[in-house]
């Protein structure tokens, strides 16, 4: 059974950083490619970042480059989500998801977490 596992969400201000955890057990991690999605009240759930399953490709939203930074831990089976100078309109909740294939769409992940809230204060 594949379970996602989020952590690290919270309220911060405006300027300030977070680093979100996922954990995932019931598979290989190092086989799975991971993302982070989220979705702020009354809309529709949005990418953020992907990661390959090595680590050695990636990709951002154009809403959170240069400020946001996706990285995995094969030894810990999990991956992180760094997100500096954050600004209101990141908040959200944030989710997790992976599959074997690696994609930037909410589509092309079968797997989620449960989701942490990101609350950004002005």
């Amino acid at each position: 059974q594949v379970q996602l596992v989020e952590s690290g969400g919270g309220l911060v201000q405006a300027g300030g950083s977070l680093r979100l955890s996922c954990a995932l057990s019931g598979r290989t991690f190092s086989n799975y490619a991971m993302a982070w999605f989220r979705q702020a009240p009354g809309k529709e759930r949005e990418f953020v970042s992907a990661i390959n399953w090595s680590g050695d490709n990636s990709n951002y939203a154009d809403s959170v480059k240069g400020r946001f930074t996706v990285s995995r831990d094969n030894t810990e089976n999990t991956v992180y989500l760094q997100m500096n100078s954050l600004k209101p309109e990141d908040t959200a909740v944030y989710y997790c998801a992976t599959n074997l294939r690696y994609a930037v769409s909410t589509g092309g992940y079968n797997y989620w977490g449960q989701g942490t809230q990101v609350t950004v204060s002005s």
